[in-house]
């Protein structure tokens, strides 16, 4: 008996040690880019390197925030990243609510080609969707940023939503039939508001992808006014100069949205993730 519980303590005590080893691996370049927004651009190269400086100072972000064309950069962000991810989140949808509840030709071949996109490598597709955006009139434009985006949120969306739509029992829609509604009043009345975690839980998802997104934001705009954030960040860097200080600080700045709607929808976000692993 005594053995058993050192080996349970042994245990706990390895897991304990390597939560909080992976806890310092992922969180201290978070917190280096944290002090280094609070330090003057000279003093990030001092030697020896100090976490926590002596010069505190919000310089940093008091040029972000008092500089127009980067807060264009946050509100660019904001307008393609919620279009993104309310398009998605209507698309998928209907196109899981259709996966999981009805039997139409090629559906698992179009069920195929959908997984497979996921598995195509977004740089490839840089030069074909470049021709294509120009082609349509939509370089440079909203638009074009969000239909690319979606290009690469909607596969995972679909699955996703397919598979937690998929745990919900098909008896919900006849109940539904049986008083005289439609399979297009099931959906909207009964499964969505059932399914609300795991729409957030893709929300979320598809949130951070399209704020993250660099490299058809970069190929798909010309001018400063329809840059996003990670590409504002990257301007900072010029030829002779690095502005490291308020490159970090227009990071911090950049991972508040995402940061905050974690945090309001965590529990419905991770609850939305399990259930749609359930069952597929």
């Amino acid at each position: 008996m005594a053995r058993v519980e050192t080996r349970r303590t042994l245990a706990k005590a390895g897991v304990i040690t390597g939560l909080i080893l992976g806890a310092l691996f992922a969180g201290l370049p978070v917190l280096w880019m944290l002090s280094t927004s609070f330090k003057s651009n000279g003093e990030v190269f001092q030697s020896p390197p100090k976490l926590l400086t002596e010069s505190f100072s919000l310089d940093a972000y008091r040029e972000i925030l008092g500089n127009g064309a980067q807060l264009r950069f946050f509100l660019n962000s904001y307008i393609v990243a919620f279009a993104v991810t309310i398009l998605t989140l209507l698309v998928a949808l209907l196109a899981g609510y259709a996966f999981s509840r009805f039997n139409f030709p090629f559906q698992r071949t179009i069920n195929a080609v959908i997984v497979s996109v996921q598995a195509v490598p977004p740089i490839t597709l840089v030069v074909p969707y470049f021709g294509l955006v120009v082609a349509l009139g939509l370089y440079n434009t909203y638009p074009g940023l969000i239909l690319t985006h979606m290009v690469f949120t909607l596969p995972y969306a679909i699955i996703m939503i397919t598979a937690y739509l998929n745990t919900l029992p098909r008896e919900l829609d006849e109940s539904v039939k049986v008083d005289g509604g439609t399979g297009w009043s099931a959906l909207w009345r009964v499964l969505v508001p059932i399914s609300v975690p795991g729409l957030i839980a893709v929300g979320v998802y598809t949130f951070m992808i399209s704020w993250n997104e660099y490299l058809f934001a970069l190929t798909l705009t010309r001018t400063d006014d329809m840059r996003t954030v990670p590409i504002g960040i990257q301007l900072l860097m010029g030829q002779h100069s690095y502005e490291w200080n308020q490159m970090m600080a227009m990071s911090i700045l950049g991972s508040v949205p995402v940061l905050v709607l974690f945090l309001l929808f965590q529990r419905r976000f991770i609850g939305g993730l399990t259930a749609g692993a359930v069952k597929s």
